[in-house]
């Protein structure tokens, strides 16, 4: 193996292949133990393969790291990684940790770790990279920052003192929200409510989007009244309508009188039907135009870069009002064939006339039977006056049609060419977390 210095923030996306070039997975983490007397030891990296499962790799089975990527032997244990009795994830638990200096010269945070090879081949902490507290009252100072080695320091636990998670939320910057809902779902319950705790709203709305209810609500609790407002404002609002019915009927409708009002109204909505109905499963936010719009105007509006692609395959033509619940909806106009025409052309002369909407009482089934026969993307959901009040989009109905836990479905897959778990049970002995 190349021997070098590594630091493991730099290590997190990096890609993972096997000696002939094909790529296993990427680095979402590294795993150490601690040791009484000597700095912690390195036991291997948590790397997601296809099929968002996170599994072991041992460091013994990693021959080169380097140039952004990560050699192994090609033989990996593909059993879902569990953390286990002693093993603490770099990234996700020591980094944003606060740790006092031995020599009595103050607090620092733990912005980096470095890992080091040494001449046994054992992989071990070498160095951390720390922040001092900044000295000056200016919103842009910030603290000086310096490497200590891990006998210098100690680490601060102070009763009731929740630990920092903005390194780790920075390290992460770069993970698309379903990646970083795996990611949060992998953590300890405690670090997990941390690291929501620090998200910007519209970071915590994209992800909780992604997690399966049990731990939506899970984190909401976690939040105070205001702060979980702000979030559900933020996300689309089916998902928040989906979370909020999972709330006690008080929670719910104390959430509901703090939320913005136009975004409350368009959840109110939606809890008006049943879950399993076109009501429940659609969003009230497609985008809406008159017939005397232009073929520019359409095109225009789906090309706003917050848009879901499923809401940009297609424009809704209505009469005014054009917001759910809309004037009576005339028909839409899909974005391939606005291309076909002139930018002048009105929207109302191309509307596709062979598309009827469903009603807000239709079953799921039926909606999904829709998409599927016609090849769709969304279909228009109208009420009893043949008012607009939202569409359903491809993946309204695949959260309805797939399992429950799909997002933490973990089906085993073949395991022929598997490594064994000997050289994990064998990577030094595993003693209680902290230093000495």
């Amino acid at each position: 193996m190349s021997a070098a210095r590594v630091f493991v923030a730099r290590l997190a996306g990096c890609t993972v292949f096997d000696p002939a070039g094909d790529r296993v997975g990427k680095v979402r983490d590294v795993l150490v133990v601690y040791r009484h007397s000597d700095p912690p030891r390195v036991v291997g990296l948590v790397v997601e393969i296809p099929g968002k499962r996170r599994v072991f790799v041992s460091i013994g089975r990693v021959t080169s790291i380097g140039a952004g990527q990560i050699i192994t032997t090609g033989l990996i244990n593909v059993r879902r990684f569990e953390q286990r009795g002693g093993e603490v994830r770099v990234i996700a638990e020591i980094l944003g940790r606060t740790v006092v200096f031995r020599d009595g010269s103050g607090p620092a945070t733990i912005e980096d770790v470095a890992i080091e090879q040494a001449s046994t081949g054992e992989w071990s902490v070498s160095q951390l990279f720390v922040r001092r507290p900044k000295t000056s009252p200016s919103p842009f100072a910030k603290g000086a920052t310096l490497f200590a080695t891990w006998d210098q320091v100690r680490e601060r636990a102070a009763k009731g003192e929740a630990q920092s998670a903005e390194q780790l939320i920075a390290t992460y910057s770069d993970l698309k929200p379903a990646d970083l809902a795996s990611t949060l779902l992998d953590l300890p319950d405690q670090r997990r409510l941390e690291v929501a705790g620090e998200l910007p709203d519209d970071r915590l709305a994209d992800v909780l989007e992604e997690m399966p209810e049990a731990e939506q609500v899970e984190i909401l609790t976690g939040l105070g009244d205001n702060r979980a407002a702000d979030v559900l404002d933020q996300m689309q609002p089916d998902d928040a309508a989906d979370l909020i019915a999972q709330l006690p009927g008080d929670r719910a409708e104390h959430l509901l009188g703090l939320m913005e009002p136009e975004e409350a109204d368009d959840v109110r909505l939606l809890l008006r039907y049943e879950p399993d109905t076109a009501g429940g499963l659609m969003t009230t936010e497609p985008v809406i135009l008159s017939a005397d719009a232009t073929v520019a105007e359409g095109l225009a509006l789906i090309r706003r870069q917050d848009l879901a692609p499923a809401l940009g395959a297609a424009v809704c033509i209505t009469l005014p009002p054009y917001e759910p619940p809309t004037g009576r909806f005339l028909g839409m106009v899909h974005f391939q064939r606005m291309l076909r025409y002139p930018p002048h052309e009105r929207l109302g002369t191309i509307i596709d006339q062979s598309l009827e909407p469903v009603t807000a009482t239709a079953p799921a089934e039926d909606v999904s039977r829709i998409l599927a026969s016609y090849d769709l993307v969304s279909v228009p959901v109208v009420d009893d006056n043949y008012r607009l009040v939202g569409v359903v989009t491809i993946d309204d109905i695949l959260d309805y049609l797939l399992p429950e836990d799909w997002r933490s479905h973990d089906d085993e897959p073949p395991t022929a060419q598997n490594a064994t778990d000997d050289e994990r049970n064998n990577t030094g002995k595993r003693v209680s977390n902290g230093t000495s």
